[in-house]
């Protein structure tokens, strides 16, 4: 079917954010969890919010409106769940809503699926498990609950669905590769779309952001015979195929040369045209162009996007303006935003400014520039006010950084500094230590509130904080762990709290995205040169550090992983900023040192997240985010030790760059995926201190001495006891404390008897 056949749409978003403008869907979904509302009570509040955000979008103009974005947790554990294929391990809990959740977080017996990040973003998925004992059927009932609801509301509603290749090549096999079962999905989508049309959708999105990564030719040929199968039906909807986060390259004529009536690409990340206009299978296909950002807050460049638009008119049938990706990326709107200074804020648009984007950049193409003429001249004169901006540039970092030779990220050899560091610590073997974050109680989060209320002062919020640092140094104490962290009460999250107190960037006051299930994050803007204003965490550090003689670790968050946790500025290369940001850490780690501190981690969780998707492009991204990391930390004596931490995230494929950072100790997930990564490690030749994490912070589950035991014991065979060290996944803070105190005495107890 072509598109002449088809009403096409013009104005869309490629996915909404669902936590909620103020994340009152992370609040009732917590709730639901604790037993403070019951199921009926979630589903009426998510109900609520999808039906307002689909009227909003309605009335701002969009004429085609995705839906079935909205999730309790994860898309990709929906789709597992559309697909009928959960765990055999959470069949037996007979509520389906209770069975989900168990898949996402686990429960008391129930292990949860793994999670890793979405491509090269800080969303995070559950990772599908696909063995030879998995049956797929199709269970459509919440996508058709959630597009009755908004046919409904008079809603030109979209379906939107993970695709069948994606899926599988982001699930974990056993068995062979999960794209040998892709004939098995092939029918089940068909009928999918069967009963979509049959419930009123004219368009259906399928989601393949895996084709901007690198596929083999067998499997462009999978994806091609897919998807002319999926294509060939007549009672069914137009078939709208979305790619985002980079370029198809080969996938693109492969698919453009099915049946499928639509394709979706992602023109900021992938700018280049050049594939696009000279592909004549396009000619029949509606071009779903996305030139306004969906990962990033900067203004759209509306002529260069009315260029590129223009440009493809002639590649395609029809041309629809969209978001590059979903929105679910950067917050809901700038309208709560009341503290940013207005020449930064007009640089600037969030999800609602970016929908208001999209149709102004619709209507220019349909009835010319003049239409839009205001507008125009509106983000002309912010750009031009951005261009100017004195803060975007600061000499005195630029030529300190220009001033720096090699020597500045060495240190000594490792078996030189490992000598040092053991004479100077005296540790027992395996020792034991945490993350960095212990639960932010509601004690910490009401000072947090009351300070910004001005209901106390600062020396009552510093009062407050060493209150709750001495606690979780007794409780350290008390439980026997063997290298100390002050716990971070004082900090909001792991970036923002720097970024706070860097110049160079701004913080917002309700600038919420979800990074997985109902935690969100706010990322600070990076919008000009950065540099470090003053210590800031010497004083807390050090606090700690005297109420105890044990080791107490100075926790700092690295450059790449502010970076990538950050909405980043888009005129100058990421690499630039990366070095910045490095100094004023590497400022940080020499202030420690010379306070007393003797052991500094330097989190890098999102090391491998901003990966570049295409090999290709790899090289030089590790080159630049090792070299940041290595100037961060390499200011300090080789009597300092170093660590840095790791999570979520497939580490195969940067193993040589984590053996690259060279820190003394790395802490790394490794509880979900049972080890897995250590094999990775010594096939790398990894001789360094690691610490794979014993067991899962994000699951409320208290382990077993026993479990911890047999993972130590497992890591032990892969990693020597003078290099071993025993700490959980990840931070504590979102867990309880009760269960945070189980857990950390039984991960001492089975370090204990393991030794």
């Amino acid at each position: 079917m072509t598109v002449s056949e088809r009403t096409p749409f013009t104005a869309t978003v490629l996915g909404l954010p669902r936590v909620g403008p103020r994340r009152e869907l992370k609040r009732a979904t917590e709730s639901y969890w604790a037993g403070r509302i019951d199921a009926e009570q979630l589903h009426a509040i998510a109900r609520d919010l999808r039906r307002t955000q689909l009227t909003e979008l309605r009335a701002a103009g969009l004429d085609s409106i995705p839906v079935g974005t909205f999730s309790y947790y994860d898309q990709v554990l929906d789709t597992a769940v559309l697909l009928g294929a959960l765990p055999e391990r959470v069949a037996g809990i007979a509520d389906p809503l209770d069975r989900y959740f168990a898949a996402a977080r686990g429960t008391d017996t129930v292990e949860p699926l793994e999670m890793t990040k979405w491509f090269d973003t800080n969303y995070h998925y559950l990772v599908p498990e696909i063995g030879p004992e998995t049956t797929f059927a199709l269970h459509p009932d919440k996508l058709l609950a959630e597009l009755s609801e908004a046919i409904e509301l008079g809603v030109p509603a979209r379906p939107v669905v993970i695709g069948p290749v994606t899926f599988l090549k982001l699930a974990k096999a056993t068995g062979g590769a999960a794209l040998d079962r892709l004939g098995e999905l092939v029918p089940l989508y068909r009928e999918l779309l069967r009963q979509l049309a049959a419930a009123g959708a004219a368009w259906v999105q399928i989601d393949e952001p895996v084709l901007v990564t690198d596929l083999t030719e067998d499997e462009i040929e999978l994806v091609r015979s897919a998807y002319a199968e999926l294509a060939e039906a007549s009672e069914q909807p137009a078939i709208l195929v979305a790619t985002y986060f980079g370029t198809p390259g080969d996938a693109l004529p492969a698919l453009a040369s099915t049946a499928v009536e639509g394709i979706a690409l992602d023109f900021a990340a992938a700018p280049d045209l050049s594939a696009v206009v000279s592909l004549p299978s396009l000619a029949d296909k509606l071009l779903v162009a996305g030139v306004v950002d969906g990962r990033n807050v900067w203004r759209t460049d509306l002529d260069r996007a009315l260029t590129t638009l223009g440009t493809l008119l002639g590649s395609a049938s029809s041309v629809a303006v969209s978001s590059s990706c979903s929105l679910l990326h950067v917050p809901y709107s700038l309208a709560s935003e009341t503290g940013l200074d207005e020449r930064l804020r007009s640089w600037l648009a969030f999800g609602a400014e970016k929908v208001t984007e999209v149709r102004l950049l619709a209507t220019a193409l349909a009835q010319g520039t003049d239409a839009i003429a205001e507008e125009l001249a509106a983000a002309r004169a912010a750009a031009e006010s951005r261009t100017t901006d004195p803060r975007l540039s600061d000499e005195r970092v630029r030529a300190r950084l220009g001033s720096l030779g090699p020597d500045a990220t060495r240190r000594a050899p490792a078996d030189e500094r490992r000598a040092l560091q053991a004479q100077r610590l005296e540790l027992p073997a395996l020792p034991t230590t945490t993350i960095g974050s212990y639960p932010q109680t509601s004690a910490i989060r009401l000072a947090r509130a009351a300070l910004r209320k001005g209901e106390i002062d600062q020396a009552e919020y510093v009062r407050r904080m060493r209150a709750e640092i001495a606690d979780v140094v007794a409780l350290q104490e008390k439980l026997g762990l063997d290298v100390l962290v002050h716990g971070e009460p004082e900090r909001n999250d792991m970036v923002q709290y720097f970024a706070e107190q860097l110049d160079g960037f701004a913080a917002t006051e309700n600038g919420w995205v979800q990074s997985y299930g109902t935690r969100c994050v706010r990322p600070p803007i990076l919008f000009g040169d950065v540099t470090r204003r003053a210590p800031m965490t010497v004083e807390w550090i050090t606090y700690a550090q005297s109420l105890t003689d044990k080791p107490v670790k100075g926790m700092l968050t690295g450059p790449v992983t502010i970076l990538a946790w950050s909405f980043v500025r888009d005129d100058q290369p990421l690499a630039d900023s990366a070095r910045q940001v490095a100094l004023a850490i590497r400022d940080e780690t020499v202030d420690l040192q010379a306070a007393g501190i003797r052991i500094i981690q330097v989190d890098e969780p999102a090391l491998r997240e901003l990966l570049p998707l295409r090999a290709a492009d790899q090289p030089a991204y590790l080159d630049w985010s090792v070299g940041a990391f290595r100037l961060a930390t390499s200011g300090v004596s080789d009597a300092t030790q170093i660590h840095t931490h790791l999570c979520y995230s497939e580490f195969g494929e940067v193993i040589d760059a984590i053996a690259g950072l060279d820190a003394d100790v790395t802490s790394i997930e490794a509880a979900r995926s049972r080890m897995e990564v250590l094999d990775d490690l010594n096939a790398a030749g990894f001789s360094l201190g690691v610490g794979p994490g014993v067991y899962d912070i994000h699951s409320p589950r208290v382990p077993s001495v026993e479990e911890i035991t047999t993972a130590l014991r497992a890591a032990l065979k892969a990693v020597p006891a003078e290099r071993l060290w025993v700490n959980p996944d990840c931070g504590l803070k979102t867990r309880g404390p009760v269960e945070v105190e189980a857990s950390l005495r039984n991960m001492v107890a089975a370090a204990k008897a393991v030794r």
